[in-house]
């Protein structure tokens, strides 16, 4: 009979951040364990439940005993199975024993096996137990949890187990009928303990089907981590008002991993702790008190906050009084290290950096920060941006690492240093690339608002990608240790979203003259400008382009990327034309043709076109190139390649009528000459053969 199968492991307090691990992998663990020893009926679904003091899986459509099997064991080689009289050997009497099978050669079937023949008997073995497979497959679940850290812990009965927390009772239920298992010391039965506070005594769990709800009702548990997570999720919302409430998800999934009947309350701080810029206190709350800031329609920090407790009390202020009293000392750690931090420049920071070792092998900071000036103020010369703020943005940068706050608090660098930069009085610009130079720091991030920004963003992201490329440790497999992909998926992002006229070759060149003197840095130009390139075929599918699209425009090594976008939707708009495919199909011909050319083709001589087709083909060509160069010119890509389209029936009628490798030298020649100009024109966007 298939029914609900329920398995729960009753522990002490689990770690937090692992538990969302913990519970998958234990529900995954008993499931595939069944599932491939053929227990799970089609449909079976199976539903994880974990908290701060249980792990447990509920399955549907679990078989009581598995289905019979019919097998077909091979039993010996004909050869040897039977006499030189053909009769049944000694070897095959001793195997048909070993193999418990008492029956005659007349039960045996004789089938082909290779090039030779053997003996198989096919019989049915019955379903096994439930209990048995349901053993094992917990024996492997536990075995193969991905525990942080085992705990050693006796049993009453002086017994050593390993586990990640004491285990106190296991619940085994299928339907209604307890499945006997032993684990971790412990046999399996049908009662279970609620919420260690807010429950009394044991809870009987009637069947599995009723697992959540007996826990919830009886025992103030909430044992779905999805649905404790979105009654936080509700509760912050209701609490907020019209605030709004600062939740990240590992924020949340962490605060739910340590409660298991959430309640949140409103806690109150001093409002004078409003000084201290208000990324400091967010973060101090979530970091190490687990709360959830809130700010009001303008963004701004709220003197007000929200905890999430595991306790339910119709007086709560001794809750709400002690999470006050908890976080007023962490809020005036942040205000002293604010203050403390403001008493000395930046600027003044800078010999500090010496004492920073950056990378054995490329030096300080205060070294990379040179390299950075001088990088950011030749970005910011080609942008045509200031150099004298691109240069001082760039030595500034990095200078709040050495202050208290980012000490504290590493996630701030570059937050605090756009603070403490306009405390000095720096520019503007100065001090938002401080912060604004770490950007775009993951997918889909903002990226830099100013020129300034941009200028040292590209310059932090180019030193990192070619000096570390340089000594030896660039990405492998799926190891990238300096977040060197992540560095150049900046870089373009820059490059491309912000219409950036710098030449790549140029940027690279600029930034390996800086490693000169290194005797660890090798140059690696080439292998860099490929890695970007990798990298931006990947960035324009995600934006919708197909790799055909993609390769036409890649092809050409592109060495700026400011108008590539306007080429690629040219590219899609000749693709949709009716002679595109005609146009690719000869276009890629025509590659083929020049790479077997062993000589440079010259100009074309009218004089020596002496077929019509050829003739026809020159002087459509001759009347188009006039539009052809003024749409280029003027960046209209899509009408470049619109006009190109119009070449179509003169270039089939030249492949249909001339011979293009003719034994006259100079006829082969001038007609090569002639698709040579033909090559050049068609491409100057895109290289369209890449759409045959």
């Amino acid at each position: 009979m298939n029914q609900t199968l329920l398995v729960e492991l009753l522990t002490e307090e689990l770690p937090p951040k692992a538990l969302a691990k913990l519970g998958d992998a234990f529900a995954a663990g008993i499931a595939g364990g069944l599932q491939a020893r053929d227990f799970l009926d089609a449909g079976a679904l199976a539903t994880t439940f974990a908290s701060p003091r249980r792990l447990a899986v509920a399955i549907t459509n679990v078989r009581a005993t598995s289905p019979d099997k019919s097998l077909r064991e091979k039993v010996l080689p004909v050869a040897v199975a039977l006499d030189a009289a053909g009769q049944p050997s000694a070897p095959l009497a001793k195997k048909l024993a070993a193999m418990g099978f008492d029956i005659g050669i007349d039960a045996l079937e004789r089938a082909p096996d290779g090039k030779s023949e053997s003996f198989f008997y096919t019989h049915t073995v019955p379903g096994s137990a439930l209990h048995s497979a349901l053993q094992a497959a917990l024996d492997d679940a536990i075995a193969k949890l991905p525990i942080p850290k085992l705990m050693s812990y006796q049993r009453p009965d002086g017994s050593t187990v390993q586990f990640v927390r004491p285990v106190h009772r296991i619940v085994a239920l299928h339907g209604n009928t307890v499945v006997p298992l032993a684990a971790l010391g412990l046999a399996a039965g049908a009662q279970t303990l609620g919420h260690r506070f807010l429950s009394a005594g044991e809870i009987s769990i009637p069947d599995a089907d009723s697992y959540a709800a007996t826990l919830e009702a009886q025992g103030k548990v909430i044992a779905n981590p999805a649905a404790r997570k979105e009654k936080i999720r509700a509760a912050l919302q209701d609490k907020a008002g019209d605030d709004r409430v600062l939740m990240p998800e590992s924020l949340l999934d962490e605060v739910a991993a340590l409660v298991e009947w959430p309640v949140v309350y409103e806690c109150h701080f001093e409002p004078q702790f409003l000084s201290v810029p208000q990324e400091c206190l967010i973060l101090t709350m979530q970091t190490n008190q687990k709360y959830f800031a809130l700010t009001d329609g303008h963004g701004k920090l709220r003197s007000r906050f929200l905890i999430v407790s595991n306790l339910e009390t119709a007086d709560a202020q001794h809750i709400i009084g002690g999470n006050e009293r908890v976080v007023r000392p962490r809020l005036s750690d942040a205000k002293f290290f604010f203050e403390q931090d403001q008493k000395k420049t930046l600027a003044a920071r800078l010999p500090g950096l010496a004492n920073v070792v950056y990378h054995n092998k490329l030096g300080t900071q205060a070294e990379r920060t040179e390299r950075v000036r001088t990088l950011a103020g030749q970005i910011a010369q080609a942008l045509g941006a200031d150099v004298a703020l691109a240069e001082r943005g760039a030595l500034l940068a990095k200078t709040d690492l050495l202050t208290d706050m980012v000490g504290e608090f590493p996630e701030l660098q570059g937050i605090m240093g756009t603070y403490y930069a306009r405390h000095d009085g720096e520019h503007e610009e100065v001090a938002l690339a401080a912060s604004e130079h770490y950007q775009p720091r993951f997918a889909g991030d903002a990226l830099p608002s100013t020129r300034t920004g941009t200028a040292v963003a590209l310059a932090d992201k180019l030193e990192t990608l070619v000096g570390i490329w340089g000594i030896g440790l660039h990405p492998t497999g799926d190891k990238d240790p300096f977040a060197l992909r992540r560095h150049a998926l900046g870089i373009l992002r820059m490059l491309l979203e912000k219409r950036l006229p710098l030449s790549i070759h140029a940027l690279l060149s600029n930034s390996a003259e800086l490693f000169a003197y290194n005797a660890h840095f090798k140059l690696a130009t080439a292998d860099i400008t490929a890695f970007l390139l990798d990298r931006l075929r990947g960035l324009l599918r995600e934006r919708g382009f197909t790799p055909n699209e993609i390769e036409a425009v890649v092809a050409h090594n592109p060495d700026t990327l400011d108008n590539i976008v306007e080429r690629l939707e040219a590219v899609q708009a000749f693709a949709a034309l009716p002679q595109a495919a005609s146009l690719a199909a000869a276009n890629k011909r025509i590659t083929n043709i020049l790479k077997k050319t062993e000589i440079a083709p010259g100009a074309v001589q009218p004089g020596l076109l002496r077929e019509a087709a050829e003739q026809a083909l020159h002087a459509a060509m001759t009347a188009l190139q006039p539009q052809v160069d003024s749409a280029f010119a003027a960046g209209d890509f899509t009408r470049t390649l619109q006009l190109l389209a119009e070449l179509r029936d003169a270039v089939d009628a030249f492949f249909d009528a001339v011979m293009v490798m003719a034994d006259d030298l100079q006829l082969r020649n001038n007609r090569i000459a002639l698709l040579a100009a033909l090559h050049a024109t068609m491409n100057r966007v895109a290289d369209i053969s890449k759409l045959a």
